[in-house]
């Protein structure tokens, strides 16, 4: 009774999903057709048409994730989510490099499919491999939780990740723009000098220097952009570097004599962490060491001992 109950929950489950499909279609279409046209219109007059040739097509992508895109875009503008909310999660999407428009609505769709689909896969093995818990609901309950916090659980990964090769990339992107600052180029346009030239190396790093240098072109105060570096990353390197380029400005200090600093405090902090992990190997060994090589050292040093008082035994 319990599995037929549950079959007729997962099965309209599916029918609404379903529904919700064929409804979201045509308006994504018709959204894919809208930004085309505005696409097109925004090609610049005086490129004579070969602008329109050579500027590549927006990426179509896959039905499966323009699903996601507009089911999260739904339910962001329902207000199911709080402000706070909402701000937590662009945050962390921006602390992940992913600071695309797209990014947000498809995360937030991701996490409403997966709360439904785990649940439902996880029923569905139950059903074809005959396992049987009692209750039968916690299985698929614990799908559900799994469902919801797998995309976070991704996410911070990503985020982990990414600022990792910030942090390593950012001194010798201070070493560039300690040449462009000396080479005469003012801030914004060092930044920029840096990105462009640091994008194959550290494309993270590329990405948050092309950022800051974009606010520091809008923003009306230069010190507001430098230290939303440390803002948006999160990272104490970033907020040090963005505190100190805020004072070289407000205080008219040499701008490269600063970065030179900071470089190699940040060299000597990654060496000091490398220093750390190094000094604990050899506690980390010593398990290893008691659990696979101690046993083979008493095996061939008391092992022929052993043997021959069991040969005198045997012959007693």
């Amino acid at each position: 009774m319990m599995g037929a109950s549950m079959l007729q929950i997962v099965l309209a489950l599916a029918l609404v999903m379903l529904l919700v499909a064929a409804v979201l279609l045509p308006m994504l279409q018709r959204n894919e057709r809208i930004e085309a046209r505005i696409r097109l219109i925004a090609v610049d007059a005086n490129a004579k048409g070969a602008a329109a040739g050579a500027l590549p097509p927006p990426p179509a992508g896959n039905v499966f994730g323009r699903l996601l895109r507009h089911l999260g875009q739904s339910v962001v503008a329902s207000g199911l989510l709080s402000r706070k909310s909402m701000d937590d999660l662009e945050n962390t999407m921006s602390a992940s490099g992913q600071r695309t428009a797209t990014t947000l609505p498809m995360f937030v769709g991701a996490k409403v499919v997966l709360l439904f689909a785990m649940p439902f896969g996880v029923w569905l093995v139950m059903t074809v491999l005959h396992l049987d818990f009692h209750p039968k609901i916690l299985p698929i309950m614990f799908g559900a939780v799994i469902g919801l916090l797998a995309p976070d659980y991704f996410i911070r990964r990503m985020r982990k990740k990414y600022l990792k090769r910030l942090e390593a990339g950012l001194p010798d992107a201070l070493d560039l723009l300690i040449i462009c600052s000396e080479a005469g180029l003012a801030l914004e346009a060092g930044f920029d000098r840096v990105a462009a030239e640091f994008g194959d190396g550290n494309a993270a790093a590329a990405q948050e220097l092309k950022l800051t240098a974009s606010e520091m072109k809008i923003l009306s105060d230069r010190r507001r952009a430098l230290l939303n570096m440390g803002t948006r990353t999160g990272l104490d390197v970033m907020t040090r570097l963005g505190g100190t380029l805020a004072q070289t400005i407000q205080y008219g200090t040499p701008i490269s004599q600063a970065l030179r600093v900071l470089a190699a405090e940040m060299r000597q902090t990654t060496l000091t962490r490398f220093e750390e992990k190094a000094s604990r190997l050899p506690v980390m060994l010593t398990i290893p060491m008691i659990l696979f090589i101690l046993p083979c050292i008493f095996l061939i040093v008391g092992g022929p001992a052993v043997v021959q008082v069991m040969d005198t035994m045997t012959h007693k």
